[in-house]
C-alpha cells in the first residue's frame, strides 16, 4: 500500500470485529501491511471484505487537521488447510435384499468433511475395505451387488466402507454396512419340520405346532387344506390290530358262528400250510399258481338265504389284453361236472359274486350274478370288503361305504345231483374230463352256421335248450377262440345251431354228459382226458376271509372291523377359529379344512396331530402330505402353494417278555383223578410280562455301561394253548375239562381236542390266569397211569409276542397194600399212598406245594427223632445224678431229725423241684410226647422189648403218683437200685 505527497501516519479499517489490522511501514512512501490480529479459521469464515482508508499526519500544532484518502475495498480469501478427515453420517447402514437379483443400488453411504475448501471438503471417493465380497461401491457411495445372492449360501453380509476427500485423506473411522439376504418370496408353508417322531403310548402328538402360510402379500379369499396320512404300505393299509380274525370279530361284537377260511396254519387248520403268508400280519399272497381246498364240513354244504362274506383284498390290474377270471372263493362240483354253486371272483377289474340256487329252491330265472365296477378293485391298495346276502338282495360294503351292484344277471337254478362239492380259495376246482381241441372246435362251429333250426324241436325241448345253450357257450368261451367275428357270433347263431345239433344226438342235459357229447360231436377224437385241477387263479393278497352262514353283519360291526388304529386327529376342536370347516374320511387318514382367514387356518393346522392307539404299533415311516387350494379375489392369476411332504417316524415299542410261572410238578392220589372234579392242573399259575428299561448311570462323567431294569407291564393276550405231551388223550379214560361259564364271564372262547385245549380271545392276563386255574384233568382209569405232562404257551397279537413254554408234570400216587408178614422185622410200615418217585429234572424240586414224602425222607425223620431221644435220656441221667448229690448234702445238715430213715425207700422225681414246679411239668409233657413217638415208630419190636417198656412205664407212673408227698417233706429215697 503506497501513498504519495503526504506522509501517511495511519490506516483505518471500516468494519466490526474484523480480525485484521493495518500498520504503517513507511510514512513517506505510505507503505503499510495488513495483518491478522488473531488466528483465522476458514471453516468459520472463508473470506472477508472491508473498506480501508489512509490518514496523513495532519497540520497545526496538534495535528488535528489530518486528511484521509479515498476508500479502498479489500477482499480477503482464506486459504484452506486439509485438517479434517471425512466422517460418515451414520455409524452403520443396513439393507435387505432378495436373493437372485442384481441391484443397481442396494443403499448409499454418505460421508462429510468439515474442511472449507472444495478441494478438502468434498468426498471424492468411497472404497469397500472388506475383501472377497460380492459388492461394489461408486464415487457417490452407492453399493450394489456384483452377482446374484443366494439365501441358502449366506443369509447376511457385513462389509466395511471408507471414504476419501479430494485431498486423499481417508475417513477417520470406517462404517459398517449390513446386507441381509432374504429368500425369494415363494408362497408356501413355513416353519415346519419334515420328520416327526412318535413314541408308542404318547397319545396325540401335534404334527406342525408352529406352521404358518406365506402368501407373499397375495390377496386370498379362501383356502382349502388337505392333509393325508399315507399308510397303504403298512400291513393291511394302516396300523390295525393283528389279532386273529375270530378275536377281532368278538372285539367288535360280531355275531357268533363265523368261519375263518384263511386261518393261521395249524394241526387243525392245515389247508393254509402251503400258501405264501406274511406271519406277522396273517396276509396270504397268491401268485397265480396256488389254491387251497377247504376240507369238507368246515362250511355248510348249502348256504341259506342270509349270509355274510368278509375279506381284506389287495389287487392290481390283470396282465394281458383279455383278462381271465381270478377266483377268490369258489364252491364247485368236485367230480364229473364243472358247475359253480357260488363263487366270488375278479374279472376285468370288476368284482362279481355268483350264487346259483338249487333247483328244489327255485325253478325260475333268479338273480345269479352281481357285478360291481369300482376303481379300488385294481388300485393295488388294501380295501375291506363285506358282502351281505339277503337273497335276492346282495349289498357290498367297501371300506365302510355301501355299493349296490351296477349289473344283476339272472340264470336258471342248478339241477339236483349227488355230486359232492369242493370249496376252494385262490382258485376254482375244475373236473375236466375231456380237454377239447380248440382249433377243431373253431372250424366246426363255423360249419354249424349252416345247420337249419327247427321250430318243432324248440317247442318240444323247451328249457333243455336253454341248458344246452349255456353249456356250449361256456365250452366255446373256455377255448378262447381268437377270431373276433366268431366271438361276436357266439351270442347268436353259432351257439344256437350247436345246441340243436346236440339235441339231435339224444344228449340229456340233466345227465351231465352234454359237454362230452358236444366235444365228440364237434371234434370226434379231438380231445384228451385230464385230471382234476385248479383253474382261474387269483393274483394278489388276501386276509381275514370269512363266511358267516345264516346271518348278516350290521353296519356298526363292519365299521369296527375295518377301522384303523392310527390316524389324524385335532386337539381341542373347541379352540378352532370361527369359519373353519373340517371333514375326516372314515379311516381318519384324510383331513380337509376350509376357511377364509389365513390366521385361523394357521392356528387350525397347528392343532392337527397324529395318534396311534395300539400298545405295540408297527414301527416305521408314515408319509404325510399336505396340499392347498387357494382362491383369490376375482384375479385371473392366483398364487400357487406347493405341496408339503413330511413323514411320521413311529419308534419301536418296548417288546414284552411274557413269563408263565407256577408249580411244575406235584403228586395226587389216584382217587382224586377219578373224582368228578378231577385234578386242578394249574392252581397257582401266574402270567407276568416285563420289559427291559435302560437306565443311565447317575454320574454322567463316568463311562460305565447303562444298566437294564426289568419293569412289569400290563397288556392283553389273545390265546393260550394247553398241549398234552407224551401222546394224545385217550377219550375212553381221560379228558381235560373247563367250565364254559368261566369263559363266557371273561369273554373268551375255547376249543378242545385229544391234543389239548386252546383258549382264545382278547383279554387281560388276569383273565387268562383265572381261566387256566379252572382247568381240570380227569382219568377214570388211573391204575395204569404213572405221570402225565402238559405244556402251556400263550401269545399276544396273534403270535407276535409269545411266552415261555411252561411244562407241568402230574404224578399219580397209588395205594400199596402190604401183609403183616412182609414187615415183621422192619422198622416201619409204609403208610398208604406212598411210593418212591424218580424225578428226572432236579429243578422241579424248587417249588412244590403238595408233595408226599418218600420212604427215604421218612427214614431220615425217624433217625433224627431217635437221636433226639437218646440225647434227652443222657441229659435226664445227668440231672438225676446232680440232684442226688445235692439232696445228700442237705440230708447231712439235718441233724435234728429224730427218726431213723435208713430203711426208708421213697422215690422222688429228681427232675422236679419245689421252687420250679412249672418246669417239671413241661419236662414231663416232653417225656410223654417222646415216649408216644417212640411207641409209634417201634410197633415192630419184639415181645421182650415190649415188656421192658411196660415195666419202665409202671415205675415212672409210680414216681409221678408220689410227687406231691415228696415235695412237702423234701425227702429222697435210695435210687441206687434203679436200672439206667
Amino acid at each position: 500500500m503506497n501513498l504519495c505527497c503526504w506522509e501517511i501516519c495511519a490506516f483505518k479499517i471500516h468494519g466490526q470485529e474484523l480480525p485484521f489490522e493495518a500498520i504503517v511501514l513507511n510514512k513517506t512512501s505510505g507503505e503499510g501491511r495488513l495483518r491478522a490480529k488473531s488466528p483465522i479459521d476458514c471453516e468459520l469464515q472463508k473470506e472477508y471484505t472491508f473498506i480501508i482508508q489512509a490518514y496523513d499526519c495532519g497540520a497545526g500544532p496538534r495535528e488535528t487537521a489530518w486528511k484521509k484518502s479515498h476508500k479502498a475495498v479489500v477482499h480477503i480469501q482464506v486459504k484452506d488447510v486439509n485438517e479434517f478427515a471425512p466422517i460418515f453420517k451414520e455409524p452403520a447402514y443396513k439393507a435387505v435384499v432378495t436373493e437372485g437379483k442384481i441391484y443397481d443400488s442396494i443403499l448409499q453411504v454418505e460421508a462429510v468433511d468439515e474442511d472449507c475448501s472444495p478441494q478438502y471438503s468434498q468426498i471424492c471417493n468411497y472404497e469397500i475395505v472388506t475383501t472377497d465380497v460380492p459388492f461394489a461401491i461408486d464415487r457417490n457411495g452407492n453399493i450394489r451387488n456384483t452377482e446374484k445372492l443366494s439365501y441358502d449360501k449366506q443369509h447376511q453380509y457385513e462389509i466395511l466402507v471408507t471414504a476419501y476427500d479430494c485431498g486423499q485423506k481417508p475417513a477417520a473411522q470406517d462404517t459398517l454396512v449390513q446386507v441381509d439376504v432374504k429368500p425369494v418370496c415363494k408362497p408356501g408353508w413355513q416353519d415346519w419340520t419334515k420328520r416327526i417322531e412318535y413314541q408308542p403310548g404318547s397319545g396325540s402328538v401335534p404334527l406342525f405346532p408352529s406352521i404358518r402360510l406365506e402368501t407373499c402379500d397375495g390377496a386370498v379369499s379362501s383356502l382349502q387344506i388337505t392333509a393325508e396320512l399315507q399308510t397303504n404300505y403298512i400291513g393291511k393299509g394302516c396300523d390295525r390290530e393283528t389279532y386273529s380274525e375270530k378275536s377281532l370279530q368278538k372285539l367288535c361284537g360280531a355275531s357268533s358262528g363265523i368261519i375263518d377260511l384263511l386261518p393261521s396254519p395249524s394241526a387243525a387248520t392245515n389247508w393254509t400250510a402251503g400258501l405264501l403268508v406274511d406271519s406277522s400280519e396273517m396276509i396270504f399272497k397268491f401268485d397265480g399258481r396256488q389254491g387251497a381246498k377247504i376240507p369238507d364240513g368246515v362250511v355248510p354244504k348249502n348256504l341259506t338265504d342270509q349270509f355274510t362274506i368278509t375279506m381284506w383284498m389287495k389287487h392290481g390290474p390283470s396282465p394281458g389284453v383279455r383278462a381271465e377270471k381270478e377266483t377268490i372263493l369258489c364252491n364247485s362240483d368236485k367230480t364229473e361236472m364243472n358247475r359253480h354253486h357260488y363263487a366270488l371272483y375278479v374279472h376285468n377289474c370288476r368284482l362279481v359274486f355268483l350264487l346259483r340256487k338249487d333247483f328244489d329252491q327255485a325253478d325260475t330265472f333268479r338273480p345269479a350274478e352281481f357285478h360291481w365296477k369300482l376303481d379300488q378293485i385294481c388300485d393295488k391298495e388294501w380295501h375291506y370288503y363285506v358282502i351281505n346276502v339277503e337273497f335276492p338282495v346282495v349289498t357290498l360294503y367297501m371300506d365302510g361305504a355301501t355299493y349296490e351292484p351296477y349289473l344283476v344277471t339272472n340264470d336258471w337254478p342248478i339241477h339236483p345231483s349227488h355230486i359232492a362239492m369242493q370249496l376252494t380259495v385262490g382258485a376254482c376246482w375244475q373236473e375236466s374230463y375231456l380237454i377239447p381241441n380248440c382249433g377243431c372246435i373253431e372250424k366246426k362251429l363255423n360249419a354249424l352256421l349252416e345247420l337249419p333250426v327247427g321250430s318243432d324241436a324248440s317247442l318240444q325241448l323247451g328249457g333243455a335248450f336253454q341248458v344246452l345253450f349255456r353249456l356250449v357257450r361256456e365250452l366255446v368261451l373256455n377255448c378262447e377262440i381268437s377270431d373276433g367275428g366268431l366271438a361276436m357270433a357266439l351270442e347268436n347263431d353259432v351257439v344256437t345251431a350247436a345246441c340243436w345239433a346236440l339235441l339231435r344226438t339224444g344228449c340229456s342235459p340233466a345227465a351231465g354228459q352234454c359237454s362230452t357229447a358236444a366235444i365228440s360231436l364237434l371234434c370226434p377224437g379231438g380231445g384228451e382226458v385230464a385230471k382234476p385241477r385248479f383253474a382261474q387263479f387269483f393274483h394278489g393278497s388276501l386276509a381275514s376271509l370269512t363266511i358267516r352262514p345264516g346271518k348278516m353283519e350290521s353296519q356298526k360291526v363292519i365299521s369296527c372291523l375295518q377301522a384303523c388304529k392310527e390316524g389324524l386327529d385335532i386337539n381341542s376342536l373347541e379352540s378352532l377359529g370361527q369359519g373353519i370347516k373340517y371333514h375326516f374320511n372314515p379311516s381318519q387318514s384324510v383331513l380337509v379344512m376350509e376357511g377364509d382367514d389365513i390366521g385361523n387356518i394357521n392356528r387350525a393346522l397347528q392343532k392337527v396331530s397324529y395318534i396311534n392307539s395300539r400298545q405295540f404299533p408297527t414301527a416305521g415311516v408314515r408319509r404325510l402330505k399336505v396340499s392347498s387350494k387357494v382362491q383369490c379375489f376375482g384375479e385371473d392369476v392366483c398364487i400357487s402353494i406347493p405341496d408339503m411332504d413330511a413323514y411320521v417316524m413311529v419308534l419301536q415299542a418296548m417288546e414284552p417278555q411274557i413269563t408263565l410261572q407256577g408249580t411244575d410238578h406235584f403228586w395226587r392220589p389216584a382217587a382224586q383223578f377219578e373224582s368228578a372234579r378231577g385234578v386242578i392242573l394249574f392252581p397257582d399259575i401266574k402270567i407276568v410280562s416285563t420289559f427291559a428299561k435302560v437306565e443311565a448311570p447317575g454320574d454322567v462323567r463316568t463311562t460305565a455301561p447303562k444298566s437294564a431294569v426289568l419293569e412289569e407291564m400290563l397288556h392283553n393276550l389273545d390265546f393260550c394253548d394247553i398241549l398234552v405231551l407224551g401222546g394224545d388223550l385217550d377219550p375212553r379214560q381221560e379228558c381235560l375239562e373247563l367250565n364254559h361259564s368261566e369263559l363266557h364271564q371273561r369273554h373268551l372262547d375255547a376249543t378242545n381236542s385229544t391234543a389239548g385245549y386252546s383258549i382264545y380271545g382278547v383279554g387281560s392276563m388276569s383273565r387268562y390266569e383265572q381261566v387256566l386255574r379252572h382247568i381240570h384233568y380227569r382219568n377214570w382209569r388211573p391204575a395204569s397211569l404213572e405221570t402225565r405232562r402238559f405244556r402251556i404257551k400263550c401269545s399276544e397279537l396273534n403270535g407276535r409276542y409269545t411266552s415261555n413254554e411252561f411244562n407241568l408234570e402230574v404224578s399219580v400216587l397209588h395205594e400199596v397194600r402190604v401183609s403183616d408178614k412182609e414187615h415183621v422185622n422192619h422198622l416201619i410200615v409204609q403208610p398208604p399212598f406212598l411210593q418212591s418217585v424218580h424225578h428226572p429234572d432236579s429243578r422241579s424240586s424248587i417249588q412244590r406245594s403238595s408233595v408226599v414224602p418218600s420212604i427215604a425222607t421218612v427214614v431220615i425223620i425217624i433217625s433224627v427223632c431217635m437221636l433226639v431221644f437218646v440225647v434227652a435220656m443222657g441229659v435226664y441221667r445227668v440231672r438225676i445224678a446232680h440232684q442226688h448229690f445235692i439232696q445228700e448234702n442237705e440230708a447231712a445238715k439235718e441233724a435234728e431229725m429224730d427218726w431213723d430213715d435208713s430203711a426208708l425207700t421213697i422215690t422222688v422225681n429228681p427232675m422236679e423241684k419245689h421252687e420250679e414246679p412249672r418246669h417239671g411239668e413241661d419236662d414231663t409233657e416232653g417225656e410223654e410226647e417222646e415216649e408216644e413217638a417212640e411207641e409209634d415208630i417201634s410197633s415192630s419190636s419184639g415181645d421182650s422189648d415190649d415188656s421192658e417198656e411196660e415195666e419202665e412205664e409202671e415205675g415212672m407212673g409210680r414216681g409221678r403218683h408220689g410227687q406231691s408227698g415228696a415235695r412237702q417233706a423234701q425227702l429222697e429215697w435210695d435210687d441206687s437200685t434203679l436200672p439206667y
